[in-house]
């Protein structure tokens, strides 16, 4: 899969890159990519379809999924795109474990539109006071996701992580959700990811960055006498 740069998304990444809520930080992103594999993403999606496959041969219960029926092609694709689509926006992080239970379809885009604006209420009224646009966060943020998406044609999932190693579960987050926006006219899909993080946690790993630093320069020194 190949990330696309949109100049759109580039305004509102810069601004939900950190939200300063006083007692939490808001961290977001939002990341297209073309739904094309190759290379390492090519393998793995044959490995994934096997895998999934396979399954079916032990729990026909497994041929119906927030996906669609895994006995089809098209809902086993759908599956490992939002697979590989997190792979590629959290590269530490292995998601090839993920199966179609760790992902739920919303009931349609309205129902996606007011969760994310729940979440999302209090970052808004910051866009109002520090960027000062006429045009509400939320109605930027929609037009943006339309411009690059065409939302009338897009099937919208989320992740529902509940694995050892989950990124979106690390100490101090409050909460986190993961929306998948995926338009198969265009062969593209859209992650929007966005957390809360305690502003007592922020600190604390800032504190062991900059430890681990101080650590290995000391380190260093002592190697060089």
């Amino acid at each position: 899969m190949k990330f696309l740069e949109y100049t759109p998304l580039a305004r509102v990444n810069a601004f939900l890159s950190n939200v300063n809520l006083g007692d939490c930080h808001i961290q977001g992103a939002l990341e297209a990519y073309s739904c094309k594999v190759a290379g390492m993403d090519k393998k793995l999606s044959r490995s994934l379809d096997q895998e999934v496959l396979d399954s079916l041969n032990f729990s026909s219960s497994l041929s119906t999924s927030p996906v669609g029926p895994l006995s089809t092609s098209a809902s086993r694709r759908t599956l490992i795109y939002l697979i590989l689509t997190l792979n590629h926006m959290y590269p530490d992080y292995d998601f090839s474990m993920l199966r179609a239970h760790h992902f739920c379809k919303e009931s349609g885009l309205s129902a996606a539109k007011q969760k994310i604006e729940h979440f999302l209420l209090e970052a808004s009224k910051v866009w109002a006071a520090e960027v000062g646009d006429e045009t509400p966060l939320m109605d930027c943020l929609w037009t943006t996701i339309d411009e690059v998406m065409d939302l009338a044609d897009c099937d919208v999932y989320a992740c529902v992580p509940d694995f050892e190693g989950d990124p979106f579960a690390d100490q101090g987050s409050i909460w986190s959700f993961n929306y998948f926006f995926y338009n198969k006219k265009l062969k593209r899909i859209l992650c929007f990811s966005c957390r809360c993080v305690s502003k007592m946690a922020l600190d604390q790993w800032t504190e062991e960055d900059v430890s681990e630093v101080e650590y290995e320069f000391i380190e260093g020194m002592d190697m060089e006498e």
